[in-house]
């Protein structure tokens, strides 16, 4: 396992490097990278950008608007917030899997005096109040796991830059953002600030594996292919927006695994222009599933047909078909 030094605090820049080094780094590596944004909020790759955030107070606080390529949904960032990356080889089957990834993160901040734990389905928690949300993407054999830390986020911004919807508040059994999350300066044993806390968290994390920390460079076309991403991709209101075309069907379903927010318009009896949004996670892209609905016939056998041989539960976890048909027809 190697470390991966990146001192931006532009979320855009910071997204493109980590894309970049997911994939395009030596695959028989590992590698960690903890970093720190300004304020920014961070939209899940299936998320629909405009339901998720407060426009007229982002707007107003100057707070950036960036997707990710990973799944679940979207988080507040600013300079009290840190994130991590470990970007590692597959081991066995290609499935998203938060427990395998993190332990070492939990265990790490054990080490802290932060006495946390995993719960549901992708939050590490203490005392009950959420401090870190994970996420992962896999690629080629290769996983990104990715996530934040609390440290000493300005929470009250967090909870009016979030539109979060009330379904999954009281599916936490909280009345308000605000109330289910926390930082974790104040459980520290030892006083520090983000920067000493982020050396110090990568020293625990490579003394669980029993190593050194070990600096990977890159090298200069990394640092320019990573700068064309970030000027390319990342920058774009293409990527961080997208269309959100009008939609005469639309359906909203909370899961176990996530949500799913189905829309789509029927011309001729034939479904065009299908979008599906969501806090799901998946290792397969929902614009393939998308492509097979669109031009299929309105109809209930038509589309069950469509979706048969389709593998839903790697789009968006443990659904069956006829759930996902009978979401298009509620």
């Amino acid at each position: 396992m190697k470390y991966l030094v990146n001192n931006s605090n532009d979320p855009r820049y910071n997204l493109a490097f980590e894309e970049y080094c997911f994939k395009h780094l030596d695959l028989k590596e590992d590698y960690v990278i903890l970093w720190i944004n300004g304020p920014a909020i961070i939209i899940g790759k299936n998320q629909n950008t405009l339901e998720e955030i407060n426009q007229d107070f982002v707007k107003e606080k100057g707070i950036q608007v960036v997707r990710r390529i990973t799944g679940g949904g979207a988080v507040y960032h600013d300079l009290g917030n840190l994130n991590f990356s470990i970007i590692s080889k597959v081991t066995g089957p290609e499935k998203i899997d938060f427990k395998k990834y993190n332990i070492p993160i939990v265990k790490a901040l054990e080490k802290l005096g932060v006495k946390c734990e995993l719960t549901g389905r992708n939050d590490i928690t203490l005392d009950g109040k959420k401090f870190s949300g994970i996420a992962q993407s896999v690629w080629k054999k290769r996983v990104l796991n990715h996530g934040t830390i609390m440290f000493d986020v300005e929470l009250d911004v967090l909870s009016k830059a979030l539109q979060v919807k009330q379904d999954k508040i009281e599916s936490k059994g909280v009345k308000s953002v605000r109330s289910r999350v926390t930082n974790i300066k104040p459980y520290l044993k030892v006083d520090v600030d983000i920067y000493e806390f982020r050396d110090l968290l990568l020293k625990s994390i490579f003394e669980m594996e029993g190593l050194e920390p070990v600096e990977h460079k890159l090298s200069q076309e990394d640092l320019d292919n990573i700068q064309k991403l970030f000027e390319e991709k990342y920058s774009t209101w293409e990527w961080n927006y997208g269309e959100s075309p009008k939609a005469q069907y639309k359906n909203y379903k909370r899961f176990d695994f996530g949500s799913i927010d189905i829309r789509f318009n029927v011309v001729n009896g034939l479904i065009k222009d299908m979008k599906i949004y969501g806090d799901f996670f998946g290792t397969e892209d929902v614009e393939l599933l998308e492509g097979k609905l669109n031009g299929v016939r309105y109809d209930k056998d038509e589309v069950r047909k469509a979706v048969e041989n389709e593998p839903l539960e790697k789009y968006f976890g443990n659904i069956t078909k006829e759930e996902f048909v009978d979401l298009m027809f509620q």
